[in-house]
């Protein structure tokens, strides 16, 4: 009997699908084979921004990003991870994600950071980021395991113009963490250079998570714990979704094109 393989969607909260490429790429080098992944991007109309840095910003591509995951679930996809380090609107969207399993990049990273260190810090661009990423730390239970955040401050475009500059500030960062706040592991607060942690892990000594893989193996592994073990997300008191009949009543789903662009990356 053929095994139908696990089907993750990787969403690219944004409504500009420039980065979706990068996110296919690291797809196809993390993925196992057994694995389905669709890269996905938000319309234009939902936000056309090439980042959330801003609140703003965020609450404006937040129902795109619910929308996104109803229709994953609707499609039966088996995970979903939300691609910014905000988190951004995971919560909401666990709500309508029935048996989906519903992830992004701090969550997952902090529990990946957790398993391989006592004691990590978290290298992030902008002194701005801080206070929202640090309310995450401490609603996920990580707060006394933080060494602290280190930033360098770059805005997320700001990443891309010099590549030299920007991996001479997050080696500083690193050492900072390191040989000051006695952090064993640390985690990027934003996706930089696909495979840029390997060398960074290298010149520091310590590991280093990237936020868009550690999302994308928290999703392929909830999803596998799924299926082997029928371990679906619960959906009692904090966790209760929607019901249909209000759904329906509303009518707030009822528009199931809802992505701008997709890429698939096959299972093998």
């Amino acid at each position: 009997m053929t095994r139908m393989p696990l089907k993750i969607m990787y969403l690219n909260p944004l409504g500009c699908d420039s980065d979706d490429p990068i996110f296919a790429d690291m797809a196809r080098e993390q993925k196992l084979p057994g694995t389905e992944v669709h890269v996905t991007s938000l319309k234009k109309d939902d936000g056309a921004f090439t980042h959330i840095e801003f609140r703003s910003y965020e609450a404006l591509v937040t129902a795109g990003i619910v929308r996104a995951a109803r229709a994953a679930a609707r499609e039966n996809f088996d995970a979903f991870a939300i691609g910014c380090f905000y988190d951004t609107a995971l919560h909401d969207a666990r709500e309508v994600s029935g048996d989906m399993v519903a992830t992004a990049p701090c969550f997952a990273s902090l529990e990946i950071a957790s398993s391989l260190a006592n004691r990590f810090g978290i290298i992030v661009g902008r002194r701005k980021w801080v206070n929202q990423m640090n309310a995450n730390v401490r609603e996920n239970g990580m707060a006394e395991r933080l060494s602290g955040f280190y930033h360098v401050e770059l805005g997320v475009n700001d990443f891309q113009v010099d590549h030299a500059r920007t991996n001479r500030l997050l080696i500083e960062a690193g050492r900072r963490a390191i040989e000051e706040d006695f952090a064993e592991a640390l985690i990027l607060g934003c996706t930089l250079e696909i495979g840029f942690f390997r060398e960074l892990s290298r010149i520091l000594g310590v590991p280093v998570i990237d936020p868009a893989i550690a999302a994308l193996k928290r999703a392929e592994y909830s999803a596998m714990l799924k299926r082997s073990c029928g371990w679906i997300p619960s959906r009692k008191w904090s966790c209760e979704s929607p019901s249909e009949d209000e759904i329906e009543k509303f009518g707030i789903f009822r528009d199931d094109d809802v992505f701008g662009n997709r890429i698939v990356v096959e299972a093998e």
